[in-house]
Formats: structure tokens, sequence, C-alpha cells
């Protein structure tokens, strides 16, 4: 994707820019921007994209993004029934002016941020009562406002359940051109992965040759483009096993696999598990 770059609407009443974002769909593009972001989705589901991550998101989704890491959120459109919805805090490195992070008070918060690099990703039990935090603290006066942003980084700094996003060695190539290609790519794969997907039409799209396309992919998101699809496809298979009665052969097809052998494989590799073990077990954890 082209990582757009995003400036960031500086407040006169805020050292950091909070808003509440409800649209019928998630528009912005695969962009990056300096400052640090902490959003909780309220409503909608679909892919969530950061760095060279390609997971599911729904509702309770708490993700923290670290500078420049290019991001965007693409909703189901045969899933989302209505608007979407996300709370989003964004502050820069300077919000307590330059060297605020090297004091040792603000030791934890460091950690966290250093961490956000890849993407952090909050458990949904945790992330409910965080979203509630966020409201708050928009609520509240200036000085009020600020404390209470201190406080909730300070309380995500002491979560050490969470999951980094982005697989280590990922480093974001911000480059206009190349992010302009993999925004096309991932926008391809997004809308046509219930079919075959051709290794030619998608470099074709590019303007590019198939060994110079997977070579431009792998340098870039550090995983070969069939894997990225393989992951975008199992990350569907997931969804529909456990919102769906349909059969996993069924679910296998209209995610585009047309081989068992090679879907059950595939799903074994991601997901350490069978099909219906997965469904099992995300039933028996959700009681």
């Amino acid at each position: 994707m082209k990582a757009e770059y995003e400036k960031i609407p500086l407040s006169t009443e805020s050292s950091f820019h909070t808003f509440v974002y409800k649209n019928e769909g998630f528009e912005a593009p695969w962009h990056f921007h300096p400052e640090y972001e902490l959003t909780f989705i309220v409503k909608g589901k679909g892919m969530r994209y950061v760095g060279n991550s390609v997971q599911q998101f729904e509702e309770g989704d708490l993700v923290l993004l670290g500078s420049n890491l290019p991001h965007c959120w693409k909703e189901n459109a045969e899933e989302n029934s209505g608007d979407v919805e996300s709370i989003v805090f964004q502050w820069d490195d300077k919000i307590l002016g330059e060297g605020w992070l090297q004091k040792k008070e603000f030791s934890r918060i460091k950690y966290l941020l250093e961490k956000s690099a890849r993407g952090v990703l909050f458990k949904q039990e945790l992330a409910f009562r965080i979203a509630a935090l966020m409201l708050e603290i928009m609520q509240k006066p200036a000085f009020e406002r600020m404390m209470g942003f201190l406080n909730l980084l300070q309380g995500l700094a002491a979560i050490d359940t969470t999951e980094c996003l982005v697989a280590e060695g990922f480093t974001p190539n911000l480059n206009s051109k190349s992010h302009k290609r993999i925004e096309s790519v991932y926008s391809f794969v997004h809308e046509n992965y219930s079919q075959k997907i051709k290794l030619s039409e998608v470099s074709s799209l590019v303007s590019m040759g198939d060994e110079a396309f997977c070579r431009f992919f792998k340098k870039n998101l550090n995983k070969s483009f069939f894997t990225f699809v393989n992951e975008y496809r199992i990350n569907r298979v997931c969804r529909m096993l456990i919102e769906t009665n349909k059969q996993v052969n069924q679910i296998a097809y209209e995610c585009g696999y047309e081989s068992l052998p090679f879907f059950y494989r595939q799903f074994d590799k991601f997901m350490n598990c069978s099909p219906l073990n997965f469904k099992k077990e995300h039933f028996r954890i959700r009681g």
C-alpha cells in the first residue's frame, strides 16, 4: 500500500489529539504519521494492517502504534450492516518536552512506547476498561486530562499480556512509490481472496515482472506474497468458523482454497491446530 503521510491537527486546548471516529467505513488509506496512536474499535469488523501484519479486527480491538508505523483498517463490506466507530488518541514524543522519557519516573512508559514500534495488541477483556478510561479522559479539563492520560499510559505499560503485531526485523519503507504498489496489492487481495489469485495478475497490477514483484514484496514485508495471501485467507477462515455453521470444506472453498489437503496444511501451519479444534477451543474459552 502507499503509506500516505497524515498530518495530525494541532489543538489549542490539549497537548495530544483525541477524537471519536464515526462513519460508514474506515476511510483512511494505508498511512503513517510521526505521532503515536492508540485506537479502540467500538464498532466494525474487518482486517487490520499494521506493518507486515494482517489480522482480523472486531469490536473491542485495542492497538497501540509506534511513530511512523504504517497502518490502516479495512472493514468487511459484506459483514458490516452499519457505521464503523473508533476512539483514537494521538500524541508526539515531545508531549512533555524534550527528554521526558529519559526520566526514571517514566521508564515503564518509555519501554511501552519502544515496544509500540512493532504495534501492541491488548487483550479484549482489558480493552473495554481502557476504552472507558479514554472516554473519561476526553471529558476532563486540560490539567486533569493530561494527568489522566499519563496514568493511562502507565497502566498500559504495566500490562504484560500483550501481543506484538509486527515481526522482528521489519523496517517500514516510507518510499511513496513502493507504498503505492503495496496499497494496490493489499486492496487486490482484500477484494479477490475468495478467487484464484495469479502471480501474473498481481505483478502486472503494479507494472512489474513476476520475479521482480516477488523480490519487491519480500523486501518490503519480510514475507513472500503467497505467505501473505494465505495469512489473509486463514484469518477469514477463522472468522467464518466462529460466526457461521458452514462445514469446514465449504469455508475453505469460499476463502479461495481449491485443494483441501493444501488448506489443512496451511491452517495447521498458521494456527497450530485443525479447523475443528480451533472452533472447539474458541467456544470453550468464550464459554
